[in-house]
């Protein structure tokens, strides 16, 4: 399958937005992607007191036209993350799935909030206005099982680990590292989360933009299941595709089977 990795301006204004994710949605879609993933917060620029201004509840307007766009150029429609709010007034971190039909078929809350301070670097509490999730999120399509989350839960192998006992070939990140963050990490999390879990591991980041006040590092990115970068993105804006071959992971599975030698014996891991 052709996976197509938005890596794209956030402006002020959500609508200016998601006529700029269209234009790549359309773009991707003429080339054959069969599937599209956009950044962390595309739609709303990346701070904690945004996140409630912005947010908009489950099949709202953003969810309406993230649907549409799928159904119009039939393709799976992996779309970053977006502030959601519910009936109670929480905000959270989501990221919804859609069908090439235009139905949502799954939703990651951010499960780990992003609350750091780095002396010297940066500083943030996602914690100030958004909820944290409760799930483990993997999804179907007809090309295989997808797991999904959010930025900051990349940092943790658990979770990983979790969505690939759950039958993930690959996990998608929409995400947001920043310039103290990014230049340390972004790449040795991607290269080891595919190492440790035989799967492909694929990061769409915001485009860099230095008169932000939260400065993404982009480096948007495609690791194989080898450990290998297929893709990778400058700090500018633009988008890859990618192709992911199921049958290649199950190769490196059978080749090298880490999974099957885990000694559950001595160790697991399992979801409350």
């Amino acid at each position: 399958m052709k996976l197509a990795v938005i890596q794209m301006h956030v402006a002020k204004e959500k609508e200016k937005n998601l006529q700029t994710a269209q234009g790549y949605i359309q773009s991707a879609a003429e080339k054959g992607a069969d599937m599209v993933l956009l950044p962390e917060m595309f739609c709303c620029p990346y701070l904690a007191v945004n996140f409630p201004v912005y947010a908009e509840e489950e099949g709202g307007d953003t969810w309406q036209y993230l649907s549409a766009m799928a159904k119009k150029h039939h393709i799976y429609m992996v779309a970053g993350s977006v502030p959601e709010k519910t009936k109670e007034n929480q905000v959270y971190n989501t990221s919804y799935v859609f069908d090439p039909e235009g139905r949502q078929i799954a939703k990651h809350r951010k499960v780990h909030l992003f609350d750091i301070e780095i002396k010297g670097g940066q500083c943030f509490r996602e914690s100030d206005t958004l909820t944290a999730g409760q799930e483990v999120t993997v999804f179907d399509t007809e090309f295989g099982r997808f797991g999904l989350c959010i930025c900051y839960d990349i940092r943790f192998p658990e979770l990983s680990r979790l969505m690939v006992l759950e039958g993930a070939q690959a996990i998608l990140v929409p995400g947001a590292f920043n310039m103290t963050t990014g230049p340390a990490h972004w790449e040795i999390l991607f290269r080891t989360r595919a190492l440790d879990n035989q799967v492909y591991c694929i990061g769409a980041a915001p485009a860099r933009e230095e008169k932000s006040d939260y400065v993404s590092y982009g480096n948007s990115i495609a690791v194989s299941p080898w450990g290998e970068v297929l893709h990778r993105l400058t700090e500018q804006e633009g988008m890859f595709l990618c192709e992911l071959d199921m049958d290649y992971v199950e190769k490196v599975r059978r080749e090298l089977p880490l999974l099957k030698h885990r000694r559950t014996d001595l160790y697991t891991i399992t979801k409350k």
